[in-house]
């Protein structure tokens, strides 16, 4: 399972011209889900992204996690986290999980985030979305199940 982190002073996603999420400072977290991937590395992920301190206290010092912050979440699934490059140039997204595997941790996901962040938005699984960002910093962290 992967997730990319990205810290930011707003954010929004849209389906059809129609907005499904929008936050302001926060994260935009990106979710890749793999065929091996269990509630497991989900509840690692989870704890290890609601427990980030990428947030800057009174002395400029990363020290602040999203709760201290009062920041919210914008949650979007990204099959292509797992794209596989190295033959050719056309990606393989074989290690990518089947949609329906992928879906169910997908919310699950959610859900373990709303335990937690008061403020979770987020996408819609498997539609074509339009992400718009404005990278605080740029600040991006890439959270890998297979390296925590």
């Amino acid at each position: 399972m992967k997730f990319i982190v990205q810290r930011v002073s707003r954010a929004s996603v849209m389906v059809e011209g129609r907005v499904t999420g929008e936050i302001g400072k926060g994260f935009l977290v990106l979710i890749g889900v793999s065929r091996e991937d269990t509630k497991k590395e989900a509840d690692k992920l989870v704890r290890k992204l609601t427990g980030l301190r990428i947030f800057e206290d009174e002395n400029g010092k990363t020290n602040l996690s999203l709760k201290d912050v009062d920041g919210s979440l914008l949650i979007v699934s990204q099959f292509t986290l797992y794209a596989d490059c190295r033959k050719g140039n056309r990606p393989s997204f074989t290690r990518a999980g089947e949609p329906e595997q992928a879906e169910s941790l997908y919310e699950y996901i959610i859900e373990k985030c709303k335990e937690d962040i008061s403020g979770v938005e987020t996408g819609i699984f498997g539609a074509d979305m339009k992400v718009e960002l404005i990278n605080d910093g740029p600040f991006t962290i890439i959270l890998d199940s297979e390296e925590l």
